[in-house]
């Protein structure tokens, strides 16, 4: 949302104090977790709003709906393809340690040579590369340790990602 400019007002969710398990919470998300969404400008019959959990699903409607992406079909599927990739098949083979072993070096050497092209979709920056660039991102918040020398183009992602000024806002950094 930030790189797109899309407006939006952040509301502070506290975890701890189960402010999550809350009604006015668990109406956006009944699951009470986090993120979540309520998008004011497209309604339902009755007039009530789009309400929205899973990052994926805010990334496709964000990018459809918000963000000038996913203007044509073609588009549309692919920004769902990577951001379904994210977060399913990447996430599994960084998260499960069995799985990090033997799926993950083959999933970085393909997203390496991917991120070679450039973006995922399209000649700029969006919800697909969102998504693919905070579960890079993650593997060396998670994992320090983790050595990516052999990923040029994915260790430069993360550096870049990195500095990105609206990405270190978002992350409070």
């Amino acid at each position: 949302m930030e790189e797109k400019k899309i407006a939006y007002e952040l509301l502070n969710i506290d975890l701890s104090t189960g402010q999550n398990m809350q009604s006015d919470f668990l109406s956006i998300n009944p699951f009470g977790k986090l993120p979540a969404m309520r998008d004011s400008s497209i309604t339902d019959s009755q007039g009530d709003p789009l309400t929205l959990f899973e990052s994926g699903a805010i990334l496709l409607h964000l990018a459809e709906h918000h963000g000038g992406e996913a203007t044509t079909s073609y588009e549309k599927a692919l920004i769902s393809q990577w951001t379904h990739f994210a977060n399913s098949t990447l996430a599994f083979a960084i998260f499960v340690p069995d799985q990090k072993a033997k799926i993950l070096p083959r999933l970085l050497k393909q997203l390496n040579t991917q991120l070679s092209n450039g973006f995922l979709v399209g000649d700029a920056w969006g919800a697909a590369d969102c998504a693919v660039t905070a579960y890079l991102a993650y593997i060396k918040m998670f994992f320090p340790n983790e050595d990516l020398n052999e990923y040029p183009q994915i260790t430069a992602l993360i550096e870049k990602t990195s500095n990105r000024p609206l990405y270190r806002k978002v992350m409070g950094i």
